[in-house]
């Protein structure tokens, strides 16, 4: 169990040691194959101490990529402050060996200027997360969602700016469905700006992916990927296999994931899934972690975490990253109709 010391930080010396690293698309970027998410539980209504604990622990076992959003919090922008707090004490002395993310693209501030895609927002955000972070530049930068109010030029004319004027090294595209993206490419690659990287949800739950043929795309194209919410909301832990706790997301106001969302006939295709897991040796978290791994223009997962102990299992998913015929079989199996 990591330690609860919050004296000077030094790193664990083996932290290189065990995890895999993988290049994003044909860039020289190589991201850990699980990042670090800050969407929940690094704003201002969670402890600091418990979000800086979880940051070391991630950070000691080799996880170098560290992904946060204008928005993040609650309130906006308080993941940013954090983060950016316990970068300033803790890795000073590290920053080279991270990787940071931050986005913009959905709501931020009030008025027609704190929304959406135009180089007004995205010029404005990317400057007010540098302060909030206490850095010149972050490593990617992604526009958050397609905006169809902005020309899809502007938005891209504004990454592109944004990387002339040294205030991130790449640029990436989050929520972008295949026909936006080809056309977002052609755009960038015009004005040669190194975009490198997007970011869809993918799950065993939630494959819309497929049926754009989304990851072959990316290979084609020579893009990697870091995929969000690879555990479903946390539908794919063992957190509802008996009940729905309290303090879950669906115990809670969550509007990702309510309670009606776990029917009993839910349950026991999990409860199914869960068993092939075990069969491989893994948690069925650890499972849907190796099997969103399993693409090769999947980079990396983004992993949420409440506990430190939640990073440690995670890394886990690595240890078992192959699939046989027969186990994808069991696995889509169960899941028609879910």
């Amino acid at each position: 169990m990591p330690s609860r010391n919050f004296g000077p930080y030094t790193p664990a010396a083996d932290r290189y040691d065990s995890m895999v690293y993988q290049k994003c698309g044909q860039s020289g970027l190589k991201l850990p194959r699980l990042s670090l998410g800050l969407w929940h539980n690094f704003g201002d209504v969670t402890s600091f101490e418990n979000g800086r604990e979880i940051i070391r622990t991630t950070f000691d076992r080799g996880i170098t990529h560290f992904d946060l959003a204008n928005n993040y919090g609650p309130r906006p922008g308080s993941a940013e402050i954090n983060f950016g707090r316990i970068l300033r004490d803790d890795f000073y002395n590290h920053r080279d060996e991270m990787i940071i993310s931050t986005k913009a693209g959905y709501g931020m501030w009030d008025g027609p200027y704190g929304d959406g895609g135009s180089k007004k927002y995205l010029t404005a955000s990317l400057d007010q997360s540098l302060a909030r972070l206490g850095l010149p530049y972050v490593d990617i930068f992604y526009h958050h969602r397609p905006d169809a109010e902005t020309p899809l030029e502007e938005t891209m004319a504004a990454l592109d700016l944004l990387v002339r004027q040294g205030k991130t090294l790449y640029v990436g595209l989050s929520n972008y469905h295949v026909e936006d993206l080809s056309r977002a490419l052609v755009i960038l690659e015009r004005m040669k700006t190194p975009v490198i990287i997007t970011q869809p949800r993918y799950s065993l739950l939630d494959r819309w992916t497929e049926e754009e043929d989304y990851f072959g795309f990316l290979e084609k194209a020579g893009l990697g990927s870091v995929v969000f919410s690879p555990l479903g909301q946390g539908l794919l832990t063992n957190r509802y296999l008996d009940a729905i706790p309290a303090d879950s997301r669906a115990g809670g106001n969550s509007i990702f994931l309510k309670a009606d969302d776990i029917t009993l006939s839910r349950v026991e295709k999990l409860k199914n899934l869960d068993k092939i897991a075990r069969l491989r040796g893994q948690s069925l978290a650890q499972m849907a972690l190796a099997w969103v791994l399993r693409l090769p223009a999947v980079t990396s997962a983004l992993v949420g975490a409440s506990r430190p102990e939640q990073i440690l299992d995670s890394v886990k998913a690595l240890d078992h990253p192959d699939f046989t015929g027969e186990e994808l079989n069991l696995i889509d199996e169960e899941l028609k109709d879910f």
